[in-house]
């Protein structure tokens, strides 16, 4: 399958795609753009990350959907990929 860099990651997340790093630890993790409405107490777009779909042997790893920051090894990695999120 092919992987792309953090570019086209964050042109994907403009589109209202979610991506992932293949190289990431934990299945079924994903970040993606939240762009605020009139309801939203955020004025600007941020990036999340949604573990909620994380499959881990862990059962303490955290399960939720919290502001995300890229770390320069994210921003310099060329595994950003789509993500499919299952539905069901």
């Amino acid at each position: 399958m092919k992987t792309h860099d953090f570019g086209w990651a964050l042109s994907k997340l403009r589109c209202g795609w979610p991506v992932r790093r293949r190289g990431w630890n934990g299945k079924g993790i994903f970040i993606k753009l939240q762009v605020p409405d009139e309801h939203s107490k955020m004025t600007s777009p941020y990036i999340y990350i949604d573990t909620t779909g994380l499959r881990s042997n862990n059962p303490d790893a955290p399960r939720s959907c919290v502001p995300w920051l890229a770390s320069q090894t994210d921003m310099l990695a060329e595994d950003w990929e789509i993500m499919e999120v299952r539905h069901g």
